[in-house]
């Protein structure tokens, strides 16, 4: 049965975001009622047995936005999909890009960046909690489908290579030179036993609680991830190379480089300017001392490193999309062209 009142392009990603909506009110009513399949407890800063959910059987009260908070954020999302459904516009579509913002950054995945490789290389970790992630990213994506199919038609997008602009260079190598200078090297010293930035004790931490397969995986996802980006500014990231079977010479969708480069981004941001506010107020209400801080600088560099690298590729998705756009295509501009 058609859907009445929207364009027939948003029709399936209604229908997705209504069946992901659903299924995350029913498991949170499923949890108030007692159910525990699928709760985690554990403390990401303390994990005590995180396979079996640290308890999560024994939980009695449910936190708020675990419970009947959730129910309200997903009754929120109901209420965005029915304005789509009934007043499509402007309005819809910003509902659209508001829901998928918020699934995004709550769902932090940039956590995964970290902890995945941790995982694979012996070291326990929480896959419950891992596994709401990646269902919030996803929940975030159909709704950035469904802004994106609510809004206005687009003229086709560019075909063939279009040069970026200069700004855009630019910023991609500091987007992949801040992950291996930033993150990286120091990290790479702590595993060999540098205490660079940190002090002997927290070096000490990481030689007990790290293994070396562990830390090595820490250490290069990050900057290798990062490489990435220069897609963005490349022909490969615009046709498919040579090397890739049955996709030789094709047009890469712009959505497929666009919108997870965006997602990191929000997230890297997120996280470094949270971290920096968190910071902040430690010191103001005396809970940190600016010794800790001095003594620590490594570790606080970090949040900046993340706050700069989210600005960075942020700025870098922008200068992909403005070159790949339609308007591009029709006025011909090239990367030397454009500011």
């Amino acid at each position: 049965m058609a859907v009445v009142g929207i364009p027939t392009r948003s029709r399936p990603w209604v229908l997705a975001c209504a069946v992901f909506v659903a299924g995350a009110v029913a498991q949170r009513l499923y949890w108030i009622a007692g159910g525990r399949w699928g709760y985690t407890a554990c403390d990401r800063t303390d994990l005590v047995d995180p396979t079996g959910g640290c308890g999560a059987d024994q939980v009695v009260a449910l936190p708020f936005w675990s419970g009947w908070g959730a129910v309200g954020v997903g009754v929120a999302l109901a209420v965005v999909l029915a304005c789509t459904v009934r007043f499509p516009g402007s309005g819809a579509t910003a509902g659209g890009w508001a829901a998928a913002t918020l699934l995004l950054v709550v769902a932090f995945p940039l956590h995964l960046v970290f902890e995945i490789p941790a995982a694979l290389a012996g070291r326990p970790s929480d896959w419950r909690d891992f596994g709401a992630r990646l269902v919030l990213v996803a929940g975030g994506i159909l709704f950035v489908g469904l802004a994106n199919a609510s809004g206005p038609p687009r003229r086709p997008a560019a075909v063939g290579y279009r040069p970026v602009p200069r700004w855009t260079r630019r910023w991609a190598y500091v987007a992949v030179v801040l992950p291996m200078v930033g993150w990286a090297v120091p990290h790479a010293l702590w595993v060999l036993g540098v205490p660079l930035g940190i002090s002997e004790r927290e070096l000490n931490d990481i030689e007990r609680n790290l293994s070396t397969s562990t830390g090595v995986a820490i250490t290069l996802v990050p900057p290798l991830a990062g490489l990435l980006v220069l897609g963005l500014v490349q022909r490969w990231g615009q046709q498919f190379p040579r090397w890739v079977p049955g996709l030789h010479g094709r047009q890469v969708p712009r959505r497929l480089a666009v919108i997870p480069a965006g997602v990191v981004a929000l997230t890297l941001v997120t996280y470094g300017v949270l971290s920096i506010a968190v910071l902040v107020g430690d010191l103001l209400a005396g809970d940190t001392r600016w010794s800790d801080v001095w003594d620590g600088w490594a570790v606080t560099a970090t949040l900046l490193v993340f706050l700069g690298w989210g600005v960075s590729l942020a700025v870098t998705t922008t200068g992909y999309a403005l070159a790949t756009s339609a308007n591009a295509s029709m006025t011909g501009l090239s990367g030397s062209e454009l500011p």
